[in-house]
């Protein structure tokens, strides 16, 4: 179970799920988070599309601006995390 479980957390994840649509995704993470979190975690996912589909790190690199520790952080949990990274990809690959 992830370390990060706790009812305050659960709460949050459940109100990402009331969302309907992504404007409202917008409103919300404009809100909740900063410009900066939200292009991190914008560049992350696209690190973790790049490196899914057998990029090397120096394109990711050259592609994002992204810093290898950054890339190798992704890597890692593409090739040893919980498997969110993947699932949301295949699921973004299915919609198009």
């Amino acid at each position: 179970m992830s370390k990060l479980r706790n009812k305050e957390t659960d709460r949050l994840f459940e109100a990402f799920m009331t969302l309907k649509n992504v404007d409202e995704f917008y409103e919300l993470f404009e809100d909740l988070c900063t410009v900066k979190e939200i292009k991190d975690m914008t560049q992350r996912l696209q690190v973790a599309a790049l490196l899914s589909k057998g990029s090397s790190y120096q394109k990711v690199s050259e592609l994002t601006s992204v810093s290898s520790a950054t890339i190798s952080r992704v890597k890692r949990c593409l090739d040893y995390g919980t498997g969110g990274y993947g699932k949301v990809l295949e699921r973004l690959e299915e919609k198009k």
